[in-house]
């Protein structure tokens, strides 16, 4: 599946796990994110940190008409406020998929899956 977008130049399709890579990318990047989480995690009971190859099983991408959403799996560090971080992701998510591939989500729905303890080193 791709996702459409129309220039005055022509039509440039971009793949749902390119869009999913960058996404994920952006919010590993963000403060209070220990990694991204498999979406099929609830019926596992497992929580797994995904690699950067795998962002496309943590992240959901969906183009309804003009909209695109987006779902983000992810997992938090303990001691965060949760709503900031989400939020933190939500934001850099969509400026970062708006600066690279030109793109403009209309929503990042964000699923916090876990809270893990870091060691301080």
């Amino acid at each position: 599946m791709s996702i459409e977008l129309k220039t005055k130049y022509g039509q440039i399709d971009i793949s749902t796990e390119v869009i999913a890579t960058i996404a994920g990318g952006a919010a590993i990047d963000c403060y209070g994110i220990v990694g991204m989480a498999s979406k099929s995690q609830i019926k596992d009971g497992l929580t797994e940190i995904l690699r950067r190859d795998n962002f496309t099983r943590g992240v959901i991408v969906r183009q309804e008409n003009d909209e695109v959403q987006i779902d983000m799996y992810i997992i938090v560090s303990y001691g965060t406020k949760i709503s900031e971080v989400a939020h933190n992701v939500q934001s850099k998510v969509k400026y970062i998929l708006n600066k690279t591939v030109g793109l403009a989500v209309n929503s990042v729905n964000i699923y916090v899956q876990g809270v893990r303890v870091t060691n301080p080193l």
